[in-house]
């Protein structure tokens, strides 16, 4: 995406988890290359879906935007503020205005505190004073995310898990973010209760103005949600467009495999699409292929590919915006991608 300003702009970013071996497990022997040089950009209110495979650094990345990771390489730019190695002074401003929501509604509340003191407890640490006190602002934010005000001095223990991650969205409101980080946030949550949730998220978004980087691997989802997608692999962007664009013409031989993943619901005289199969399973980020990184897994693959890591730029047919990483890109095709109508809604 072409943006002048944007909220968020992410270069070359990077991150190797050191390993260590030898004895006393005191000499590095190698690095885990979870995130290796991704860039893009998330405008004011602007949705960006990032999906990819389990491993791909999908969420390594979220705790790097929010900062509960150190980056190795790269720079994160926070409203023109480089952010990418500021210490707890320089982020104190910015941390009320970048939040995140985890996975685990289970594991993300502390089980010893109420609901009122989960919530209140950012808005302490960072000296807000709402107007009327934290209990009345609290309740207000309960109502927000659908949750009975009355709740505020239940313990999590007494909620079911699509409550619990409810509470997680409040307290991510708490402070009036500009920027929240959701990190596969209905992934652990029953079927029934995913919508709910999703539906929940994108209100917030209209209604408050709040720019997203949600992190899915439910493409119906990701779809429904976000204005924007971006699809990783072991650690690198390989495509990002807008969401029409991507799920309709999937440029890069990965992102087609994806989406012929998904279930299709076809009339008979209807063609169901071709079903692409991976072979051989996703390569160790501690011991990346050489130059394109879905070469081991591709039906494209050439000796090009293996020595020449391809960029991710605008290729030759593709709209403003959408950038693929491939050398042998996919014919354009005008057929929507299966299972995922033009207008997707989720229901409750």
């Amino acid at each position: 995406m072409s943006n002048t300003n944007p909220l968020l702009d992410v270069t070359g970013l990077t991150k190797h988890f050191p390993v260590m071996g030898g004895f006393p497990f005191k000499r590095k022997i190698g690095a885990v290359q979870a995130v290796d040089g991704l860039d893009f950009q998330v405008a004011e209110g602007e949705s960006l879906g990032l999906v990819g495979e389990s491993g791909c650094g999908k969420s390594t990345t979220g705790r790097l935007i929010t900062r509960l990771l150190e980056p190795t390489g790269g720079r994160i730019s926070y409203r023109g503020q480089d952010i990418t190695h500021a210490g707890r002074k320089q982020l104190a401003p910015v941390r009320s205005e970048i939040q995140m929501i985890f996975q685990d509604p289970y594991a993300s509340l502390n089980p010893r505190q109420t609901v009122g003191k989960i919530i209140s407890g950012p808005m302490e640490i960072n000296g807000i004073k709402p107007a009327g006190g934290f209990e009345k602002r609290v309740r207000e934010l309960l109502e927000t995310v659908g949750l009975n005000p009355e709740h505020y001095n239940r313990f999590p223990h007494e909620f079911s898990g699509g409550q619990r991650q409810r509470i997680g969205v409040a307290r991510a409101l708490a402070l009036e973010p500009k920027l929240i980080v959701a990190d596969e946030p209905v992934s652990a949550l029953d079927v029934s209760i995913q919508a709910q949730v999703v539906n929940l998220l994108q209100d917030l978004q209209k209604d408050l103005g709040i720019a997203f980087l949600f992190i899915a691997h439910d493409l119906a989802i990701v779809r429904h949600f976000s204005q924007r997608v971006a699809v990783m692999y072991l650690g690198k962007i390989v495509e990002i467009a807008d969401r029409e664009d991507l799920y309709d013409n999937p440029r890069h031989p990965y992102t087609r495999a994806l989406l012929s993943a998904v279930p299709e619901a076809t009339a008979d005289e209807v063609p169901a699409r071709e079903r692409i199969l991976l072979t051989g399973d996703v390569p160790s980020p501690l011991n990346p292929p050489s130059g394109c990184r879905f070469r081991t897994r591709c039906w494209k693959a050439t000796e090009k590919c293996a020595s020449e890591a391809p960029p991710l730029v605008r290729i030759e047919g593709n709209r403003e915006g959408h950038l693929t990483a491939c050398h042998y890109p996919e014919v354009k095709e005008t057929v929507p991608a299966p299972g995922l109508s033009k207008n997707p809604e989720i229901t409750a």
